[in-house]
């Protein structure tokens, strides 16, 4: 495999404070505090970003870096700031407004480079097809955008997105901080190794089939996969072939719940002025009180006072199953234990045997032929010529002749039973609130083991080391991962937890709960 040059680093007029390492000192709602306060300026948050990628490149998590232009823009942001820090009386209700108003301001972040944002080039992954640099973002860029943060760079991905690892031909893989010969996870798995690493305090990735879930789950994060249609700039749709939502990585459920606020263009409240003179002083001694989301505010609640009991059920059956074996490591099941001992702790009623497994199978037969079907089923309608495809990875280039050599019946069949099964899924969460399954199977392997395997050993080595994520994708329901267990090789392994429709918030709320110590 070849690689391009690295990213640019930032030079010494781009890293004036090293003595911010990386953001794992604190949560992302903190720096947000300490940005809005005073405490450190925007420059410094984007400096400690580019400083922590540059010092970080044989991660990989970057494929591309813009130093100029991410301080550039933190430059004006904390011009902003100043403007209404300096503007005296009532300096604390505007700063709350601001952070109504723009929530993330002066956070670094990154997005995957399968998104366009003005000005860096999309590769998508792929030497087969050039990359484009577009003259405006897309939806979600722009969104987040307003909301303040500072793009620093594109973060890597497999070719379009498509396997579990991401690594690619145009730069380096992408590897996992909690161990760098192994792999961080796909798609978003240059934006959960930037997290881990601490070069970002979060990150908006894009999930089809567990690409916020999986690599969130391999490098010891919380990942959320909203239902289908709940963010408004994703593909509004109903049918089951629009796998792709865009979710939050982050270290904590808290943080996630503030890029998900965002994301999904929820108002944040700034707090209430208070009603005398002598009030306003004294909130003014203690500094602004920042405006929040709901999904925020469900969190802090649930923090204080903790979730209402719900009926949690347990399987480890997998989709899958019986078409390919799957084999849970000792720590994917001790994961699942520790998580059922937390939960039955804050009072839920936990259905199902220690175990975790349920007595009838939830799943639609042939699952895992119809997935791959739909899966696959758009590439081989893009028309690739010749030489791109010889410019394909051998997965992708599979996955294109598949497509392309399947017959038109059995993809309709497919698309129609999974379709059906989507129409009905919460009827697989009956009886339950939410239901619980192991993340990740195994260890997440060494950097090149997938792509040493042939393509069709390579595919299914994938749906086994991830065996319950894509299920969620095509029933269209929201899922968290959430970190429960460290095992005694540093590895984190994590449970998934799959609630009904437009249930985001108390996802990331039993999260928050499940993380605390």
């Amino acid at each position: 495999m070849t690689h391009r040059a690295d990213p640019p680093a930032p030079d010494q007029a781009h890293t004036t404070d090293t003595s911010m390492a990386d953001f794992r000192a604190a949560t992302a709602a903190q720096w947000r505090t300490a940005f809005l306060v005073g405490d450190v300026s925007a420059v410094e948050l984007t400096a400690t970003a580019l400083t922590a990628a540059a010092a970080g490149t044989s991660l990989g998590a970057f494929i591309h870096v813009d130093p100029d232009a991410a301080l550039a823009r933190a430059a004006e942001i904390d011009t902003v700031r100043r403007l209404v820090r300096g503007a005296g009386h009532g300096q604390t209700t505007r700063l709350s407004e601001l952070s109504a108003h723009h929530p993330l301001l002066g956070l670094p972040t990154a997005f995957k480079d399968l998104v366009d944002v003005a000005g860096m080039p999309t590769t998508r992954g792929t030497a087969a097809l050039p990359p484009q640099t577009p003259g405006r973002d897309d939806p979600l860029p722009r969104r987040l955008h307003f909301a303040g943060a500072v793009s620093v760079g594109k973060t890597q991905v497999p070719e379009f997105g498509l396997p579990c690892y991401s690594e690619n031909s145009l730069a380096r893989p992408s590897r996992n901080p909690l161990d760098p010969r192994r792999i961080s996870g796909g798609s978003t798995g240059g934006g959960a190794a930037a997290v881990a690493a601490g070069m970002l305090p979060l990150a908006p990735g894009s999930d089809g089939g567990g690409s916020v879930r999986i690599p969130a789950a391999a490098c010891g994060l919380v990942g959320l996969k909203p239902g289908r249609g709940r963010l408004p700039d994703d593909v509004v749709s109903d049918q089951v072939g629009d796998l792709v939502v865009s979710g939050p990585i982050a270290e904590t459920a808290e943080d996630a719940a503030l890029l998900f606020d965002v994301m999904a263009g929820h108002r944040f409240r700034a707090p209430e002025r208070p009603g005398g003179r002598r009030a306003r002083r004294r909130a003014a001694q203690v500094g602004p009180t920042l405006a929040e989301g709901p999904a925020m505010r469900i969190v802090r609640e649930a923090l204080d006072d903790g979730l209402e009991p719900l009926r949690v059920g347990v399987t480890t059956e997998s989709p899958f199953s019986p078409e390919l074996d799957v084999t849970l490591d000792e720590d994917a099941v001790r994961a699942l234990e520790e998580a059922i001992s937390r939960l039955e702790a804050l009072g839920h009623q936990v259905q199902g045997s220690r175990e975790g497994t349920s007595p009838d199978r939830i799943w639609p037969t042939g699952y895992h032929r119809h997935f791959q079907a739909l899966w696959t089923s758009r590439l081989g309608q893009i028309g690739f010529t010749e030489d791109q495809l010889s410019l394909l990875a051998p997965l992708t280039r599979y996955f294109v002749e598949l497509s392309s050599t399947r017959p038109q019946s059995e993809t309709e069949q497919a698309q129609r039973t999974l379709q059906a099964f989507a129409e009905d899924a919460e009827s697989c969460l009956d009886p339950w609130d939410v239901l619980v399954t192991p993340m990740l199977a195994f260890r997440p392997p060494e950097v090149g083991w997938f792509a040493s395997l042939g393509p069709a050993e390579d595919y299914v080595q994938q749906c086994r080391f991830t065996p319950y994520s894509s299920v969620v994708n095509v029933m269209g329901l929201p899922a968290v991962n959430v970190p429960v267990l460290t095992g005694d090789d540093g590895l984190s392994w994590s449970v998934q937890i799959i609630g009904r429709h437009g249930a985001e918030e108390r996802l990331l709320a039993l999260a928050a709960t499940l993380q605390r110590d």
